[in-house]
C-alpha cells in the first residue's frame, strides 16, 4: 500500500518560465518559532490557554491580553499601550495562571513575554503550590526555574523564587540560551554624577 506525501512538505519547484516576483517574497514573513522550538523542547498543547482564551473572550490575541492584563496587575515595568479592543481583566483568573500562560511552550517566541512573567510572579502573594503544580502540568518547569536560579544572585529571598528552587523539579531541555539574560531581569543603575554607587535591583511586581 503507498503512502501519500503531504503535498506541503514536498519542495517548492519553480516551473519552467518562472519569473521571481522579489517584491512579494521581501514582503513574505516566516512563522514565528515558538517558545518551545527555541528551547528545543517538546511541543505542548495547553488547555491552560485555551481556557483562558475563551473566558476572556480574547481568543486569538490571548497573548496580547496577558501582557496586558499582567502589567495592570502590577508589572508596569512594562507598561506600554496595548489595543483597546482588548478585553478587560477577568479576575476569576488567578495570578498564577497568567504568569503560567506567559511563559508557555506553545506561545510564539518573545522574551518580553519572559520578563513580564518575572516581575508579575515576583509577589509575596503568589501561591507557590499552586504555581508548581500549573508548571508541572503545563511544562513550563525549565523557564520558571531560570528565572527562580537568576533571582538567587539578586534576591535570594524573593517569592515565589525561593520556594521554587526547593520544591519544583528540574525538567532539563536542549538549550536555555533562549531565555532571558539576567541582565533582562534587573533594574540597574549606573554610578550617578555624584560618585553614588551602581545597583542592581530585582524587578518586583508593584502592589
Amino acid at each position: 500500500m503507498s503512502i501519500g506525501v503531504d503535498p506541503w512538505l514536498k519542495p517548492f519547484c519553480r516551473p519552467a518560465g518562472f519569473v521571481k516576483n522579489t517584491r512579494v517574497e521581501l514582503n513574505e514573513q516566516p512563522f514565528a518559532p515558538t517558545l518551545a522550538q527555541k528551547l528545543g523542547d517538546v511541543p505542548h498543547v495547553s488547555g491552560l490557554l485555551r481556557r483562558i482564551a475563551h473566558l476572556s473572550g480574547a481568543g486569538e490575541g490571548v497573548a496580547d491580553w496577558l501582557l496586558k492584563v499582567a502589567v495592570e496587575r502590577g508589572a508596569n515595568h512594562y507598561r506600554r499601550d496595548f489595543d483597546p479592543t482588548l478585553p478587560p481583566d477577568l479576575p476569576a483568573i488567578s495570578d498564577e495562571e497568567i504568569g503560567v500562560a506567559l511563559c508557555l511552550g506553545q506561545n510564539p517566541y518573545n522574551l518580553d513575554a519572559l520578563r513580564v512573567a518575572a516581575q508579575f510572579l515576583s509577589s509575596p502573594r503568589i501561591n507557590v503550590a499552586r504555581l508548581c503544580r500549573l508548571a508541572v502540568q503545563e511544562r513550563c518547569e525549565p523557564v520558571l526555574l531560570h528565572i527562580a536560579e537568576v533571582a538567587r544572585k539578586y534576591a535570594s529571598q524573593q517569592e515565589p523564587w525561593a520556594s521554587l528552587r526547593k520544591n519544583l523539579r528540574s525538567r532539563r531541555v536542549p538549550r536555555t540560551d533562549a531565555l532571558p539574560h539576567w541582565t533582562r531581569l534587573v533594574s540597574h543603575t549606573s554610578v550617578t554624577a555624584n560618585g553614588g554607587s551602581s545597583r542592581t535591583d530585582w524587578l518586583c511586581r508593584h502592589e
